[in-house]
């Protein structure tokens, strides 16, 4: 009986933490929206300087980090005591996360390099989609190497992301005519 009792109490305390968690994701989103906004009108009115975008907003969080310096000490040596791995090319035996870690810093530096060299070229709209569509890779690459499960929330997820790229690209007035609804848009004279 106490086992039941403990699921019903459990229960909305994990909607609460689950509610909060897409409550930050949302805020975290509706944020980063509006940094796209602020650099763009920066880069308008200043120049484009991807490089110095880059490193002031990675610079001067730094020190932050050091509010987490007992924590990251504490996975430090949990990285240590992982299992060797010898890179390839190199030959070095390293502990696998370390080497995971390695990659994931590399993999990011790209990726946010990009993302500062295309905020100079696009809009910030078009920015938030690739990041967006970036990030469902990111996702489907998850699912795939680590057999994490797919569930009916990724797929609602999945049909979101390509229902709002389809929309941003304009496909569905191009596939007016083929649809039957002969809604077009006004040519711009």
């Amino acid at each position: 009986a106490s086992d039941s009792s403990s699921n019903q109490e459990d229960g909305p305390q994990v909607f609460l933490w689950w509610l909060l968690g897409i409550a930050a994701l949302t805020f975290a989103l509706l944020m980063s929206a509006r940094m796209g906004i602020f650099q763009e009108t920066l880069y308008q009115r200043f120049g484009k300087h991807s490089k110095e975008a880059l490193f002031y907003n990675h610079a001067l969080p730094l020190p932050g980090f050091l509010l987490l310096a007992p924590n990251i000490y504490h996975h430090a040596v949990l990285f240590n005591q992982s299992e060797p791995f010898q890179v390839p090319v190199i030959g070095l035996t390293v502990p696998i996360m370390w080497f995971y870690l390695l990659m994931n810093v590399v993999t990011q530096y790209v990726c946010i390099r990009g993302v500062f060299i295309l905020t100079t070229e696009c809009t910030s709209l078009t920015v938030t989609l690739v990041v967006t569509l970036r990030k469902f890779v990111s996702l489907i690459f998850s699912i795939l190497y680590f057999q994490n499960p797919f569930t009916a929330w990724h797929w609602l997820g999945t049909a979101f992301v390509f229902v709002g790229t389809l929309m941003y690209t304009e496909v569905w007035n191009s596939l007016g005519p083929f649809l039957g609804s002969g809604r077009r848009r006004p040519k711009e004279e």
